[in-house]
């Protein structure tokens, strides 16, 4: 079993949110003695502003054993492909396409996506299992 990694739960985890973080690191331990932990590309980028240095936010993400896993061509394109129908319905512009990526990347190259964007996820990427775990 592969579960992707949103940033928000890891954001929760990383500056101990007082209303998510103990839920979101009983997830990350759940989701670890259940398969692999992985977090794409986008979600490394969005960590590595909350971090002094490549090693820490590394150590970091080798202390919780999430690996990184590149978003490969055919996750980009459908990511594209779901924001273009998404605007095309009148979606808001607040929903950009990093988030899409992480969508798509979650939905083909793993088996469910850990996040507390439940509602974004299930909506549009129907083939994807989301993990909230505020809930």
């Amino acid at each position: 079993m592969i579960t992707a990694v949103d940033t928000n739960v890891l954001i929760d985890v990383f500056r101990d949110d007082p209303s998510f973080a103990e839920v979101s690191s009983n997830q990350l331990r759940r989701c670890t003695r259940e398969g692999r932990l992985v977090a794409c590309d986008i979600v490394w980028a969005e960590l590595a502003a909350l971090f002094p240095s490549r090693k820490m936010l590394e150590q970091q993400m080798e202390r919780l054993a999430i690996n990184f896993l590149p978003v490969q061509h055919e996750a980009a394109c459908l990511a594209g492909e779901i924001w273009r129908r998404y605007r095309a319905r009148g979606g808001r512009r607040t929903r950009i396409v990093p988030n899409f990526i992480i969508g798509a990347h979650a939905q083909l190259q793993c088996d469910r996506l850990l996040s507390r964007d439940r509602g974004f996820y299930r909506k549009l990427f129907k083939k994807l299992t989301v993990i909230d775990p505020s809930r």
